[in-house]
């Protein structure tokens, strides 16, 4: 089908960090219970603060600018970019979320988005409730929620539960329901974030097919927002690359994949870890300073890795050792890097030192981790910085393996085949 169903215009949204938004823009009772809150401590606080200078200017922050594209009915759009490109912002202006600063936006037909945990529920109503008061929004009769009423609850898997407030749901049954709603519910448009990252692989994968039959069969548009390449070049028919703000054209899928690996080769990555929150007692005998990914190196699938990191002992220390850890999103722990895996623990002076590990080749699987990073004494920790960081593993292009689905850590090992006589 050749009818555009989103149009796209010079789309831009500024925000001014340090100051409240503008008049004029949406408001919710939180954002109104939070303001009075604001205002009652600057009340309280204003004796203590008279006569402090307050800066003059608010600093201008575009999180998008003149982004322009169209949509056809029945594509499978994919979006790509990292952390603070300006996904979820202009995810949020399509589906009338958020105001834009300038720009156009024409959309045609119903839009059911899944953006984050917990959208468009009520955390006090049950599933069932939920369901029909998502249908409602959506503009359906009761009847026609009903005919989909149990589509819906056999693919949430959420049966058992289904008159239980959603409050009391976890993470991964909530985005089970949500996204069950939303694709079921006939949206001509659907608009799916990283979400579905909470949902186990296989739940994944079933999101991944039911958004490919509703494109395929029913017509329907799909926006899909992803860090793992591999959802993205099995679902989407095309794609375009947001960076800070900016989008390129809509391209087929491996160009964009490379213009995305592209912009990991080339980043600097260099965290200051010194400023970090630390529980008490962490940091006062040695301190992590920096985190960085040594020149010319990459976050990249299978290629070589080097990892910088700089600490601070304020003392003579021996039998120390430094490790790194890497968690799914959802928690599960599947690598550890330490320094004495393989070398004795470490015996540094008083000063600042760089220790480097190495890698021939990164096993992890592309997709995105947070990261531990702890400095301790065989097994008593001294500094830690504990899910503060996430790691965006790029995808190599000749990666085909991948596709299999399989996640975690993947190392090589030596095969050797054996004819056995017949």
């Amino acid at each position: 089908m050749s009818d555009t169903v989103i149009r796209v215009e010079n789309l831009s949204k500024k925000y001014l960090l340090g100051s409240k938004q503008e008049q004029g823009s949406y408001n919710t009772l939180r954002d109104a219970i939070v303001s009075r809150t604001k205002s009652l401590g600057r009340q309280l606080l204003t004796p203590f603060t008279q006569g402090v200078a307050k800066p003059d200017k608010k600093e201008e922050f575009w999180a998008l600018k003149d982004v322009s594209f169209e949509v056809k009915q029945g594509d499978i759009v994919g979006i790509i970019g990292r952390n603070g490109a300006g996904k979820s912002t202009l995810l949020k202006i399509l589906s009338r979320i958020t105001e834009p600063t300038s720009g156009r936006v024409s959309i045609k037909g119903r839009v059911a988005s899944l953006l984050e945990v917990g959208t468009g529920f009520h955390p006090e109503l049950t599933g069932r409730e939920n369901i029909f008061l998502n249908g409602a929004i959506l503009g359906m009769s009761r009847f026609e929620i009903k005919s989909k009423f149990d589509e819906i609850v056999a693919f949430a898997e959420v049966e058992k539960f289904l008159d239980t407030p959603v409050k009391h749901y976890s993470s991964g049954m909530y985005v089970r329901l949500a996204f069950a709603v939303a694709a079921h519910l006939e949206p001509e448009i659907l608009i799916v974030d990283e979400v579905l990252a909470v949902g186990d692989m296989q739940f994944q994968k079933k999101c991944l097919g039911k958004m490919g039959e509703v494109s395929k069969r029913e017509g329907r548009t799909v926006l899909f927002v992803s860090h793992n390449m591999q959802s993205i070049r099995r679902l989407c028919s095309q794609a375009f690359f947001l960076q800070t703000g900016i989008a390129n054209t809509l391209s087929c899928i491996e160009e964009v994949i490379q213009q995305y690996s592209a912009d990991f080769l080339t980043s600097d990555f260099d965290i200051d870890l010194s400023s970090l929150h630390r529980s008490n007692g962490l940091g006062q005998r040695v301190r992590l300073l920096h985190f960085q990914l040594a020149p010319g190196f990459s976050f990249k699938y299978g290629q070589p890795l080097k990892l910088i990191f700089t600490i601070q002992c304020f003392q003579y220390l021996e039998d120390l050792a430094i490790g790194i850890a890497y968690n799914t999103l959802d928690g599960n722990r599947v690598m550890t890097l330490e320094s004495d895996h393989k070398y004795p623990l470490l015996e540094l002076s008083a000063g600042i030192h760089e220790v480097h590990f190495s890698l021939d080749r990164n096993p992890l699987h592309p997709g995105r981790y947070s990261i531990d990073i702890v400095i301790h004494l065989i097994t008593q920790p001294l500094d830690a910085v504990i899910g503060s960081l996430i790691w965006e593993v790029g995808l190599d292009s000749a990666d085909f393996a991948s596709e299999r689905g399989f996640g975690g850590c993947r190392l090589p090992v030596d095969v050797v085949t054996y004819k056995k006589s017949s």
